[in-house]
């Protein structure tokens, strides 16, 4: 992992007191469905849910996977995706940028108000593609996936995500509350560290689990 990466990971470790034992309880529930498709062996894809598409989903889908590396849980493919397709907010690329991650922008762009990131982390792994798109668009899996809602527009729009497996509503706060205000950039970097934190603890939940076996 990139060096700042791993301080930020660090760091982010070292707050886990800080997570409610009720939000607690909604990660171990993560956890346990990632524990099961890791202990049968099986590929373990995630998709982050919220409504555009645009903040919080792809701040989970991130941070998840970097989590998932950072704690060797092998099989963890984390993907996002919307009720609808908007863009992927810039003001995520920043937060995700100053905690470390390399985003550019990809060669080819087939939508001028969609644009596609590639994002990496780690110099030796491959960067993956972020944009927005509907749950059900291409790479995003269309059965046996675990759907993670990380906004409660987005748990009421879609009481069922087809083909999941597992289905979690785990809402964050929307940081567009501050665009264009002073606060923008700390909103931004709050709510990354909050969902970097809580994805990391579902991990480490994981690799626990794993460990016990």
């Amino acid at each position: 992992m990139f060096p700042k990466v791993k301080s930020f990971v660090a760091a982010r470790i070292a707050e886990f007191d800080e997570i409610s034992d009720e939000r607690k309880e909604l990660l171990n529930g993560l956890a346990e469905y990632v524990s099961k498709c890791t202990a049968n062996q099986k590929p373990c894809q995630l998709i982050f849910v919220c409504t555009h598409n645009s903040r919080r989903s792809h701040l989970s889908q991130a941070w998840a996977q970097v989590a998932a590396t950072h704690f060797e849980v092998p099989g963890v493919v984390c993907f996002s995706g919307g009720t609808e397709a908007t863009a992927m907010n810039p003001r995520t690329v920043e937060a995700l940028r100053r905690a470390g991650l390399d985003i550019t922008t990809a060669p080819n762009q087939p939508s001028a108000s969609n644009p596609r990131y590639h994002v990496k982390y780690a110099d030796e792994l491959a960067a993956v593609e972020y944009f927005s798109k509907s749950t059900g668009d291409k790479p995003n899996p269309t059965e046996s996936f675990g759907a993670v809602m990380t906004c409660t527009e987005a748990d009421k729009a879609c009481p069922m995500v087809l083909g999941c497996s597992y289905r979690l509503g785990l809402p964050f706060q929307d940081p567009k509350v501050s665009d264009d205000t002073p606060e923008e950039s700390a909103t931004y970097d709050l709510r990354c560290r909050q969902i970097a934190r809580e994805m990391l603890y579902v991990m480490s939940q994981v690799k626990t689990s794993t460990q016990a076996r």
